[in-house]
This record gives C-alpha cells, sequence and structure tokens, in this order.
C-alpha cells in the first residue's frame, strides 16, 4: 500500500518538466482508444450475429428432420401422428427441395425451389415477410409460386398482375445431348406473392405446392424433410431428442442453428480473429507506457535517495513504479470501458449510426453488447499490460543500480 501511496504522488504531482505530464496524459489516451474500440468492434459483431440468427428463426423451421442417406424419403416412412404427439411439437409439414432454373422474358436464375404442404405456413412464418400479393402457394387447383423480392427484380417482375414464370427442372434417368430441352420438365406458374428477407434468401428460395414439386422432380409421395414447429417455452433438447427416437434410426433431426453451422462457426473465427488484430494494436499502444515509465525514473531518480536511506531495497523502488505503470494503464483502460460500453450501449438502444444504405433488415448498424466481450477485454489487456510494465520496471531499475 505504501509503494501505491508513493507511486500515485509521483503520477500525479508536479514534474520538474512538464513534459512528463503530457506524456503520462498521452499514454492514458493511448491505452483507453483501443480499450473502447475493441469494445465496440465485439458487441457490432454481436450485433450482426443476432441479425443472422433473427433472420434464420424467420425461414429456417425449430427442427428438421431428413433421411441419413439420399436426398428424399417416402412420406409414410414418418409417423406423422406419433411426431405429433411428442411434447413441445405445436406443427409439422414436409417440403421437397430441389435446385431449378427459372426463365421469364428471356431472363433467367437458378434458385431452389422449395415445395411446401398447407401446414407450411403454420410451421415457419413466412406470410409475415410478404410484401407484395399474398402468402399462398395453391389456390384450389391453381398453383402460384412466391418469390423473393431481389429474384423478383432480377426477372423483371414489376407487377404480379403479369409475373408468369416458367420453372425448368431436370428430369431423372434421361438425358440426351441431341435434344437438350427434352431432358427438362418444365412448369409456367403465375406468381401469387414477394417476400422481403435478406438478400441471400430472397435469391436463392421460390416456394409452390409440395404437389406441384412432386410432380415436376418426379418425386411422387416423397418429401426431401419434414419440419416442426415447437411450442413457445419448449426444451429444444429435450424435444429434439423426442423426434429422433420417434423418427427413428434412417432420419436425421437438426435444430436450425445446427443446419447452418459452418456459417455461425465462420461468424465466431471472423470475431475472434478481429479481437486478435485488436488486441495487437492494443499492445502497440502499451508500449506508449515504456515512455511514461522511463521518463519518470528519470524525473525521480533523485527522490529515491531519501527512500534508499530509509532503507528501500530494489524490490520496493522497482514495486513504486510498477504501481505507477498500472495507474497509467488503469486509469486508461478505465477511460476506455465508459466510452466503449457508453458507445455500444447507445447505439443498441437508440440506433444513433444508421446504415446509408436501404435495406429491408435494419436502418441502424446492429450491436449488442455482452458483458463476457468486456471481460475478455479487460483479461487481455492486463495481460498485456502486466508484461509490458514489469519488463520496463526490470529493466530501467537494476538491483545493482544505486540511486
Amino acid at each position: 500500500m505504501l509503494a501505491l501511496f508513493i507511486a500515485r504522488r509521483y503520477l500525479f504531482s508536479p514534474k520538474s518538466h512538464a513534459v512528463v505530464n503530457r506524456i503520462a496524459a498521452l499514454s492514458v489516451a493511448a491505452v483507453a482508444m483501443p480499450v473502447a474500440a475493441m469494445i465496440v468492434l465485439l458487441s457490432v459483431f454481436n450485433g450482426f450475429e443476432g441479425l443472422v440468427r433473427s433472420m434464420a428463426t424467420v425461414f429456417d423451421a425449430d427442427l428438421t428432420v431428413a433421411p441419413r442417406r439420399g436426398v428424399v424419403f417416402r412420406m409414410q416412412e414418418l409417423d406423422t401422428a406419433a411426431l405429433r404427439a411428442v411434447p413441445g411439437v405445436e406443427a409439422l409439414s414436409f417440403v421437397l427441395e430441389q435446385k431449378t432454373l427459372l426463365e421469364r422474358d428471356g431472363r433467367q436464375a437458378a434458385v431452389t425451389v422449395r415445395g411446401v404442404d398447407d401446414s407450411y405456413g403454420e410451421v415457419v412464418p413466412v406470410a409475415g415477410t410478404v410484401v407484395s400479393g399474398s402468402y399462398g402457394v395453391r389456390t384450389g387447383d391453381l398453383e402460384r409460386l412466391v418469390l423473393g423480392q431481389t429474384m423478383a427484380y432480377r426477372l423483371g417482375i414489376r407487377s404480379l398482375a403479369d409475373a408468369d414464370v416458367t420453372i425448368y427442372a431436370l428430369r431423372r434417368g434421361s438425358f440426351s445431348s441431341l435434344l437438350p430441352v427434352g431432358n427438362f420438365a418444365r412448369r409456367t406458374v403465375p406468381a401469387g406473392g414477394v417476400f422481403a428477407l435478406d438478400m441471400e434468401t430472397e435469391q436463392e428460395f421460390v416456394l409452390v405446392s409440395l404437389r406441384l414439386a412432386q410432380a415436376l422432380f418426379e418425386y411422387p409421395d416423397r418429401a426431401s424433410a419434414l419440419v416442426l414447429r415447437l411450442a413457445p417455452g419448449a426444451d429444444e433438447a429435450a424435444v429434439k431428442r423426442a423426434v429422433a427416437a420417434a423418427a427413428g434410426e434412417a432420419f436425421r433431426v437438426r435444430t436450425r442453428y445446427e443446419l447452418k453451422a459452418s456459417l455461425y462457426d465462420i461468424m465466431t473465427y471472423e470475431k475472434w480473429a478481429i479481437f486478435a488484430i485488436s488486441l495487437l494494436v492494443l499492445a502497440i499502444a502499451s508500449f506508449s507506457v515504456v515512455g511514461s515509465l522511463t521518463m519518470l525514473v528519470l524525473e525521480k531518480r533523485r527522490d529515491l535517495l531519501p527512500l534508499r536511506a530509509a532503507g528501500a531495497d530494489t524490490a520496493f523502488v522497482r514495486a513504486v513504479f510498477r504501481g505507477e505503470g498500472w495507474l497509467i494503464c488503469g486509469l486508461g483502460a478505465a477511460i476506455g470501458m465508459v466510452l466503449g460500453v457508453g458507445a455500444s450501449l447507445a447505439q443498441q438502444h437508440f440506433g444513433l449510426i444508421e446504415i446509408p444504405a436501404e435495406t429491408f433488415l435494419t436502418k441502424s448498424y446492429p450491436v449488442e453488447f455482452r458483458f463476457g466481450d468486456l471481460l475478455a477485454v479487460l483479461a487481455a489487456f492486463g495481460a498485456v499490460a502486466a508484461a509490458v510494465i514489469e519488463l520496463t520496471v526490470r529493466s530501467m531499475i537494476k538491483n545493482r543500480e544505486k540511486p
């Protein structure tokens, strides 16, 4: 405590050279800015991760049951009555997906056509994303398709009044190089609705009825997956185990996040890569403390005489200047923490900085402050500061040195 008291007096007392005070102040600022930047950067990555997860909740089901082998299965292979009886399961729907080609007025695009049954709207709330027309892939015997807004622009659809789209699907088991058109089954279907989500989903998926998809892909009475919606508050892990037991060994059950595990892993790796780069910047900025401690040691060299005379050994003198180093770093870290946390929370709750582009997802940069990130930043900075301070103090004040 005595060493820290002396260190505080040394740091805040007037110096014979004003430049020493300026160097100390600059060191505090040099430490504060990287700490604040790290907190803000991690919060921004958290915000974008939350945005991606929220988009997944709109277009992906809570649980997806798919065959372990092959791409399709007979719908009768799954006991839907037993699955509906599983506690926590509220709705289920069969889907059939396949890559196809869309064409309209000479414009073409490769997409994934997802055939859905009449219960699909109860499992996936896609109806709430429709911004033009209405959700409904079938009206009686009239087939319709629902496509993304980006895809509608790409195909030149400006009005649903005249928006017939031709779907081309490769025929199974037959191929002729002499007559390529004969290798494709095709159906012309009017567009009945346009949904708005993220650009990737809008460009990738088109919804049609399960009946049309089975006929077009030549998969009668087959589906590629069974999707389920869970009741609010249901234990996802417990429901997943129960569904897997009811479905049998031939099927695999995955959550929406497991379906896109690689995407979330990449986002996590990117976040901590940015953390490592920011930590390197922080480490470089922390070397400003070296200059401050060096100048303070030189400034207070004469003041060490009374301490030596009073019996202070080298360890005590080192503790004094080590305390000065921690005061500089601690003050800088505290200022950076206040700035970083304050900026993150202000953006999170008030959206002060808006994205300078038209988007249907969010108007301002998404930010989510997490206390765990703050602890990680402070722990990493503490390790860097400890190393810098210790090396500086030991190099400046040696055991053989006499005041």
